[in-house]
Order: C-alpha cells, then structure tokens, then sequence
C-alpha cells in the first residue's frame, strides 16, 4: 500500500527530531508499505528567511523571496533522505518541480495547475522512500513557487490525490483537531471525526491545524486526512467526505487569530482593493463600504504586504493592528441566530467589546482587542459547553 504522510515543521525541528521521522518512514517501509513523506521547514526555518528578507529590502521581490523561502523544505528533505540511508535504507529527495508540482505564476500564493508525479512513481516502484518538499512548486516559466503559509499540507493532499489514493495522514505537534486551541484553552477536547465542510471553517477561522486550500482540495478529491500526533501512534482527528446535516449539526469548536488587522482606505472600489491585494497573494476576509472609505481584512495576510499592495494601488491604507479575531464554527450558524446572540451576549458579560462582527453561513466572528483574545476564547468554548461531549456526536 502506498501512503503519504506529510510532517509539520515542529515534527522536523531538529535533527533528533528528523531522525524520529526517519525510522518512522523506515519502519512503514519494512512492513510493506510504499512510503512518501512530503516535509515542511524545520522549526522557525520560514520566519528566519521572512524576517531576513525584510532586513534587505523593504519590499521584497516575490520572485526572489519565493526562491529564499523554498530553502527550508529543501534542507528538511535532504536531511531525511540522509537519516533514511543511516538506517540502511535508501531514501531519494525531490523538489517541487522533480515532483510535478505546476502552478500559475502568483509568487507567494500559487494555485496549483496539474500534477504530474511521474518520478515519485517511479522511485517507489524501484524501492525507494520518497522525501518530498512541501509548499513549493514549478511556474510556467520554471520558476520556484510557493503555495502560501502551511502551503506543505496542499502538497500532501494534491500529491495523494494524483497517486490515486483516498487517504493522507498529517502528522503534527498535536494529536489531532480540538474543539480549540488547547494551549488557550486547556479544556478544550478532541474531536474524533469532522466533515471536511467542518474544518474548512475552522481553518478560515484560525485553526492552525490544516491550510485552508489543503482542506478544499482534499473535499474536492474525496481525500480523507487523518491529523494525528508525529510522536505517539494514537489515532488522531478524520476528516472524511461524509456531508452534514445541517440542522442537526452540533457547534464543532471555537476558533481565534491572536492578530487580524482591519484596515480603512479611500478613494478605492472593493474591485480595485481586492485586485491589488490578489496580486500579492493575499485575499480579502470581510469587506465593508462605508461613506467615502472602505474597510477589510486579509485574514493571514503579512501587514506589510497588504500595505504595500495597497500602495501599489495608489491609496494608504490604515491599519489596525490591535486586533485579533474569535469565531465560533457550526455548518448550521446561519439557522441558528441565538449562537450570535449568546456569542456576543458572552463577550459583553465578560467586558469585551467586539469592534467588528461578520458572519458567514458556517461561522459568526468577531474583531476584539489583541489583549483579550485568548480570555474571549475560553468564555466562548465554556459558554457553549464545548468542553463536554455533544448527544449523539459521530464517530
């Protein structure tokens, strides 16, 4: 059988800890197994390249930054397939464009176009373990890409889907999907199965488990993904293709960003704002015309690109860094109006004022002060007795 697994970059951040992974691989491949790792950076790796950027230049090249960061999976590769043959197996690394990895020409946030896994193939039917680099692919023009932050788990899906397999294990620092972030609320529990809809949600709202686009593409390519902890052999969260019935649906978790900036121009349409900031790889989250102004958010956006890309549009953009966002996710939120009205009944019991509040048809956010985020997230995962397990909760 063969299988995918994808290690996140606290799974790879020593070489002890790669050396874990190794015998893992090793282990799978000696019982029979085919084995593909697809690994990120290790540790901090992307956000020492990212901050040395900016000590160089103001504004980076997008076409240059892309060909910095894509270092860090590289070495992260390297280094597992050279632990691999430590351990007397052989082991081969392949960059995004060995792999078949081609996407559009968006530096910073490139789609993916096709895959064409021809010498990923290859190297199982001859044996070998095969290390992947994440987060990175090949243009048109046979530039290096990136695929946006947490873009390895995309990799891992994608490169399931096009070897034909309907599962992907994502092996992480935790061991498995809460019902929030347990290092905020430590009595938050963990969930056993989600609906890819699920996690969708939680994702756009903050949950840092899984990138969005991974998350689309495994709903669009029947892909369950397993997330589950690189340091025990628990069984994690599945996230599997089965629908939810909405009106039935139990509150799935609370999810929150420590940081999400609106910011305020003038004298650009909404077409212009989001144009200018798609060039940069960066979408829009809520979007408000106001009389002579416009505010928005680019949840997961870098400040300073939005800035610049802003700039670029001829306009400056104000920014309101203060902030962050808590949101509580159900596919059934839009039938259900007391879960606002408790959410922000909640908030005011407990002295947060929320300055912006958006909804969506599966969750109801709110813009609150950096400062209480944290506070606005345990009040809301107790409000709604997120900590118990729900009637009837599947799996």
């Amino acid at each position: 059988m063969t299988v995918v697994w994808k290690f996140g970059g606290t799974s790879v951040g020593s070489p002890e800890k790669l050396r874990a992974v190794a015998r893992r691989l090793v282990e799978a491949h000696r019982q029979g197994h085919r084995v593909v790792a697809v690994l990120s950076a290790m540790g901090d790796t992307t956000d020492d390249l990212v901050r040395r950027a900016y000590e160089v230049a103001v504004r980076p090249q997008p076409r240059e930054l892309d060909a910095l960061l894509s270092v860090g999976e590289a070495t992260s590769c390297a280094l597992a397939a050279m632990a691999v043959h430590e351990l007397g197996e052989r082991a081969i690394s392949f960059n995004g464009r060995q792999a078949g990895f081609h996407t559009d020409d968006a530096h910073g946030n490139a789609s993916l176009l096709r895959m064409d896994p021809q010498r990923v193939a290859q190297a199982l039917d001859e044996g070998f373990i095969v290390l992947v680099t994440g987060y990175q692919g090949t243009s048109s023009g046979d530039d290096v890409t990136t695929l946006g932050r947490g873009g390895s788990d995309a990799s891992a899906i994608a490169l399931a889907a096009a070897l034909g397999l309907q599962q992907c294990d994502i092996y992480t620092d935790v061991p498995g999907v809460f019902t929030a972030d347990p290092r905020v609320v430590p009595a938050a529990r963990r969930l056993d199965r989600l609906g890819h809809e699920e996690m969708l949600q939680l994702a756009e709202a903050g949950a840092q488990v899984l990138q969005t686009r991974a998350v689309e593409l495994a709903a669009k390519h029947r892909v369950d993904i397993h997330v589950r902890s690189t340091f025990t052999a628990a069984e994690g969260t599945w996230i599997r293709r089965e629908a939810t019935v909405f009106e039935q649906a139990h509150i799935t978790g609370v999810a929150h960003r420590r940081r999400d900036a609106v910011y305020t121009v003038r004298g650009l349409s909404p077409a212009t704002v989001s144009g200018a900031l798609a060039q940069r790889g960066a979408a829009i989250g809520s979007m408000m015309p106001e009389a002579g102004r416009l505010r928005f958010t680019a949840p997961g956006a870098e400040v300073q690109d939005v800035v610049a890309a802003v700039a670029e549009a001829g306009a400056v953009a104000e920014v309101r860094d203060d902030l962050g966002s808590v949101s509580v996710v159900c596919p059934a939120v839009g039938n259900r109006p007391e879960i606002s009205a408790r959410m922000l009944a909640v908030l005011e019991r407990g002295g947060i004022e929320p300055q912006l509040v958006t909804s969506t048809p599966g969750r109801v956010s709110c813009h609150v002060g950096t400062e209480v985020v944290d506070r606005a997230a345990e009040l809301l995962h107790d409000e709604f007795d997120l900590h118990a397990e729900p009637v009837g909760e599947r799996g």
